[in-house]
This record gives structure tokens, sequence and C-alpha cells, in this order.
């Protein structure tokens, strides 16, 4: 399992003080029915995927995506997200409803993965394959193999 202890290390890690995040793109143009599944426990009812087209790992190491979520009744949310794996962080930039258009987060702040937040999909999609340990996987390439390989 990839980064089976992402959030409880991140928790010790000291952070690089010089360390910028690069500059955040528009929220990507996103296709639902593109979407890839993430894993999620049971009880979670809403389903969870990755949009693959918006999927990148930035030269600071930011795994960015779209993820798409769909709940039971056929409704549909998506947020423009980014993982920070060496710090077990992740930001949301933007969410968007079924129309498409995008309401951009006025200041948004890193989160710990395991922090209480409504979902987990994002430490999912960390451990099932954003994130190798407390670094960004490669590519988004191996990312897509990874997600696909289940």
């Amino acid at each position: 399992m990839v980064c089976c202890s992402i959030g409880v290390h991140a928790q010790g890690l000291v952070d690089n003080p010089d360390w910028q995040e690069t500059e955040v793109p528009a929220p990507p143009k996103f296709d639902p029915n593109r979407r890839i599944a993430i894993d999620m426990p049971p009880y979670v009812s809403m389903q969870f995927g990755v949009d693959p087209g918006t999927l990148a790992i930035t030269p600071d190491g930011i795994v960015r995506y779209v993820m798409v979520a769909m709940s039971p009744s056929g409704s549909l949310n998506a947020f423009y997200e980014g993982i920070r794996c060496n710090t077990g962080e992740v930001k949301t930039y933007a969410r968007a409803n079924a129309n498409g258009f995008w309401t951009i987060v006025k200041e948004p702040e890193w989160r710990g993965l395991d922090d209480r937040q409504p979902s987990k999909h994002a430490l999912a999609l960390a451990r099932q394959g954003a994130c190798e340990g407390n670094a960004s996987a490669n590519s988004a390439a191996d990312i897509l193999r990874k997600l696909t390989a289940n």
C-alpha cells in the first residue's frame, strides 16, 4: 500500500521555510464521465473519482487534480485541489457543481490529510497513488496507472 502512514509521519516533518507554492492556474474544465474511481470506505455513500485530464504534478511537488463527487441521487460536486505529499496536506482551490461553474476559495489554506474533514477523499487519493511515502508520485501517468490497477 502506498504512503500508508501519510499524515502520521507528516505531523513530524519539518517544513522547508523557503518553500513557495507555484502559481495556481485557473480551475480546469472537467468531465465527470471520465472520472477514475477512488476507493472509499464502505460507509461513504458518495462516489469519488479524479478526472485524469486534470491531474498534474507541479515543479514544487504538489499533485493538483479535480475530484468529482457523485451522490447516490446523482447530484454532482467537484473540487479543484492540491496535495502536498511531503507535509501530508491538502488545499482546496475551488468548488464546482454540476453546471461546471467554479467558485474560487478566497483564502485557501493547507490542511492535514488526517484532519477532521467532511470527506477523506484527498487522503484516499494520496494513499492510492498520488504520493509515494512523503513524496509525490513521479508523474501523472504513474498515478493513473496505480489508480487503474485495482
